[in-house]
């Protein structure tokens, strides 16, 4: 199956290995890996990424995921923090942060 997160690799390649354990490297990849959690229903996974002073009581991966577009993005490998800009859209609507 190929990976939501609209990178050109299979999930198992891709964000399945981030579900399965595995640390994301950089922001974006932890960023595409929480989406493509929602896409897939890993709720666990979004509870273990979700940072516990935002995170709601009851975490539930919903909806139907259709594209993510990253806008851009800062931090890399070495550094502990990062931020990215990203729309993504379902069908209930678009989000963008």
């Amino acid at each position: 199956m190929r990976c939501p997160c609209g990178l050109p690799a299979d999930y198992d390649d891709c964000c399945g290995r981030f579900h399965r354990g595995a640390a994301a490297p950089t922001p974006e990849l932890l960023m595409r890996s929480r989406y493509t959690a929602f896409a897939v229903g890993d709720s666990a996974y979004l509870a273990a990424t979700w940072h516990p002073s935002t995170r709601p009581a009851d975490v539930e991966a919903t909806g139907r995921w259709l594209r993510l577009e990253v806008l851009s993005a800062r931090g890399g490998l070495l550094d502990t923090e990062g931020v990215v800009h990203f729309r993504a859209r379902s069908l209930d609507g678009v989000v963008e942060e």
